[in-house]
């Protein structure tokens, strides 16, 4: 757990950065993107109003933090779930299922990397590890004769469209209840789109 100390302009976090985020996520959550509040965050993690700004220039500056964050925490699942997986098309399949786990588990940090609008800092590619991980994978699951590159977007497209679906309420709720419910879900329908492949 964060530290606190007292300071002459009021609380401070040992980790106020982590703090903050964390804070901005519930609030997300809670009200939505648009009511996202720096002063806000502040009150929730127990800091001063200005606390934040040592750290985050603006909101647009929190939600590029949360995008990286996921991102991060996208390309740590991806490599846990392939782990001792020989493979690819397994590899493949079994990075798909976490990934749409991800996102259910985390869906305001998935909005964040993949459907607000906010402005990124030039240059920044806070994707980088967790595509590259896909594009790689995706290239030795389609073997030699095929385009890397559109293997790598049927690859990405399966999994996120799916987890997009379920974040919009497109799915009936019954398929989609808890977690055992997702992966039983996303691990069937990679199974019928490998069957419909004839691998």
């Amino acid at each position: 757990m964060a530290q606190k100390t007292q300071t002459g302009d009021g609380y401070h976090h040992g980790d106020l950065r982590a703090a903050v985020l964390s804070a901005a996520v519930e609030l997300i959550a809670e009200r939505g993107v648009g009511k996202l509040s720096l002063r806000e965050c502040a009150r929730r993690a127990g800091v001063s109003h200005a606390a934040p700004y040592r750290h985050f220039a603006n909101k647009d500056a929190v939600l590029h933090a949360i995008a990286q964050e996921g991102f991060g925490w996208l390309y740590e699942a991806g490599v846990q779930a392939m782990e001792g997986i020989d493979d690819a098309r397994d590899r493949l399949d079994a990075y798909g299922v976490a990934y749409v786990r991800f996102a259910i588990e985390h869906p305001v940090h998935v909005r964040a990397m993949f459907t607000l609008q906010f402005e990124h800092p030039d240059g920044d590619d806070e994707g980088g590890p967790a595509f590259e991980l896909l594009q790689r994978t995706a290239a030795e699951a389609a073997g030699e004769d095929a385009n890397p590159e559109h293997a790598a977007v049927a690859a990405w497209a399966l999994p996120h469209g799916l987890s997009m679906l379920i974040l919009d309420g497109r799915i009936p709720a019954e398929h989609v209840a808890d977690a055992e419910a997702v992966d039983a879900l996303a691990r069937a329908v990679y199974a019928m789109w490998r069957g419909a492949l004839g691998r």
